[in-house]
């Protein structure tokens, strides 16, 4: 998976927004400032945070930015996808198609289990996860952990890894 400097500065701009009390506005200004981005592109990304819903402007000379609902009620999945998407099986097969419409594989691939196992994943820690569980710094636990990290295979949708015979001069 691929992360975007807009998603990445998207988020961050977001977070300053989820560690003051709801309600509180925080000036463009004060987020480039403490983000070091240019003011233009924090508004950018605030646009775009505002589009979807996620965050509100105030206008006037208290004005700003501050979030539309508390921290616990916005996932980062809707923060990525307000930022450019989230990866999918599906987008990431119709982006790699070659000089054609649709891939060529398309409805016989092997690696789509690949994807949809990888996109299925993400998908589950990014609906857990909230902006408030980054703002306390609680996210980590929240990552389903059925893999050790000393695992050779992930098993994909019941398929077992094709295991790799040996053979020795004997048997030849």
């Amino acid at each position: 998976m691929k992360i975007t400097a807009q998603e990445e500065y998207g988020l961050r701009c977001i977070m300053h927004l989820a560690r003051v009390p709801f309600g509180e506005t925080v000036n463009v200004r004060q987020i480039a400032e403490c983000e070091g981005l240019s003011t233009a592109y924090v508004e950018k990304l605030l646009y775009l945070l505002n589009r979807a819903g996620l965050t509100e402007s105030v206008r006037g000379a208290q004005g700003g930015y501050r979030l539309a609902y508390p921290a616990e009620q916005i996932s980062l999945r809707q923060v990525l996808e307000a930022l450019g998407g989230v990866l999918t099986a599906d987008n990431l097969c119709n982006q790699f198609s070659g000089d054609r419409e649709i891939c060529v594989h398309h409805g016989g691939c092997e690696l789509h289990s690949v994807w949809s196992f990888v996109a299925d994943y993400l998908a589950v820690v990014f609906n857990r996860i909230t902006l408030k569980h980054l703002a306390d710094g609680e996210a980590r636990p929240l990552v389903p952990s059925f893999f050790s990290r000393s695992e050779q295979t992930i098993p994909l949708a019941g398929h077992q890894p094709v295991q790799t015979a040996q053979t020795n001069s004997e048997e030849r």
